[in-house]
């Protein structure tokens, strides 16, 4: 491996794949042993449908701790995502945006959508695979809640809302097959270009909400919204 991709693979505060359970998960699920391309869409399925899409306390969560919570959102599963190849010895990088928040109406609603600030910190994931960069985005819906949405949306093209935002409802690209993937691009404004890691990004551009907005999001407001995803996962909508 290059030396320019070494850095790709060490541990931060946030990508902290030497914790015990991320070591034990890895262990376990012989993601070490796979060729290339099957252990990247191995650990790719395992955080995109095992980790439901859902909403943690806040963006800046070490990968163990979105692995105890079992759900996760774009930039809560990106964090994981890269802690787990990292520690499968796979070179990734984070890939900082925006997204407007019409991305999760519907997922969001009533108060918390007027608290959510109007444009969203986003990430997605870029793995280093047969000598290029492959883009990440396809694993922040879980099957389950995709499939509702399609469901209740039968045959939809361009679609924006539910935290999707995508040219197919119908057939979105999310699935691991050595090309990129993607759910919410057609949401993002701005781009911030690509970090080492999701620690350096937060450092420069600081995460969704402070203060009192975000205490009401941890104490009250994630809340809501959890539990109206598992209302549209489980097709109660």
């Amino acid at each position: 491996m290059s030396d320019a991709l070494s850095p790709l693979l060490r541990p931060t505060r946030l990508l902290d794949h030497q914790a015990p359970a991320l070591e034990a998960l890895v262990a376990a699920r012989g993601w070490r042993e796979l060729p290339l391309h099957d252990r990247i869409g191995a650990i790719y399925d395992f955080v995109r449908n095992e980790i439901a899409f859902g909403y943690n306390e806040g963006d800046e969560m070490p990968a163990s701790r979105v692995l105890a919570d079992g759900i996760g959102q774009c930039n809560t599963k990106s964090a994981l995502l890269m802690a787990l190849l990292r520690a499968a010895g796979v070179p990734c990088r984070f890939h900082g945006f925006t997204i407007d928040k019409a991305l999760q109406r519907g997922a969001i609603t009533g108060l918390a959508y007027r608290l959510a600030p109007r444009r969203i910190i986003h990430s997605w994931v870029e793995v280093w695979f047969e000598g290029r960069w492959v883009n990440l985005e396809g694993f922040i819906l879980d099957a389950d809640y995709l499939g509702s949405l399609q469901r209740r949306f039968p045959g939809a093209k361009r679609f924006c809302g539910y935290g999707a935002a995508t040219p197919d409802l119908s057939a979105p690209p999310v699935e691991w097959r050595g090309q990129d993937t993607f759910i919410q691009k057609d949401g993002i404004v701005d781009d911030f270009g690509t970090f080492d890691d999701p620690d350096a990004f937060y450092a420069r551009h600081g995460s969704n909400l402070g203060g009192l907005k975000r205490w009401l999001f941890v104490h009250a407001v994630r809340h809501w919204m959890n539990d109206t995803v598992a209302r549209v996962r489980a097709g109660r909508w």
